[in-house]
């Protein structure tokens, strides 16, 4: 059996946030939303009978806003700073190089592992979930929480309503 050597520690991964806020120029470092009280609604019927929505930080592919692939540098030019809603048939052009993410450690490859969209469709057709949405949603990462719950959330949950969505899977990035 072998050990990990003694500097082989976890990321300091909200330090490292504070700091790389602080770097930006902002006067405070970064402070994650922390609620008291959180709501909680149990699911009324079971997943297998449940229409789902999925939601996603995932932007859709902008041909005009340069290189988005898998293991493209970071593209702002790629972000987007609105919800939106796209088709959920088919296999929808989504990407992430807009995100800042581990470029060291990942590839982002595997569009499973940021939207997951191909595996809840196996899963509608084996049987454990009842359906999806027609739709996907796109939330936007624009780094505020004042935008994100009195713009971005009720809009979601809007669009969530209105494709009659039992439950929504937001996969963040």
């Amino acid at each position: 059996m072998t050990h990990s050597p003694d500097l082989d520690e976890p990321v300091a991964y909200i330090q490292r946030t504070r700091d790389y806020y602080l770097a930006l120029g902002f006067n405070n470092p970064y402070r994650w939303a922390h609620f008291d009280d959180v709501p909680f609604t149990p699911l009324a019927k079971s997943l297998a009978t449940a229409r789902l929505a999925l939601i996603t930080t995932a932007a859709l592919y902008e041909p005009q806003a340069g290189e988005q692939g898998p293991g493209a540098t970071y593209n702002a030019a790629a972000k987007f700073f609105r919800v939106y809603s796209a088709p959920a048939a088919g296999n929808p052009d989504v990407r992430i190089a807009h995100l800042t993410y581990d470029r060291a450690h990942t590839t982002a490859a595997d569009p499973n592992t940021w939207f997951p969209l191909t595996q809840l469709q196996l899963a509608v057709a084996r049987g454990r979930i009842g359906a999806l949405t027609p739709r996907f949603h796109g939330a936007p990462t624009n780094r505020s929480q004042r935008v994100t719950m009195q713009v971005d959330a009720p809009e979601l949950l809007r669009r969530c309503r209105e494709d009659a969505a039992d439950v929504a899977l937001f996969v963040p990035t």
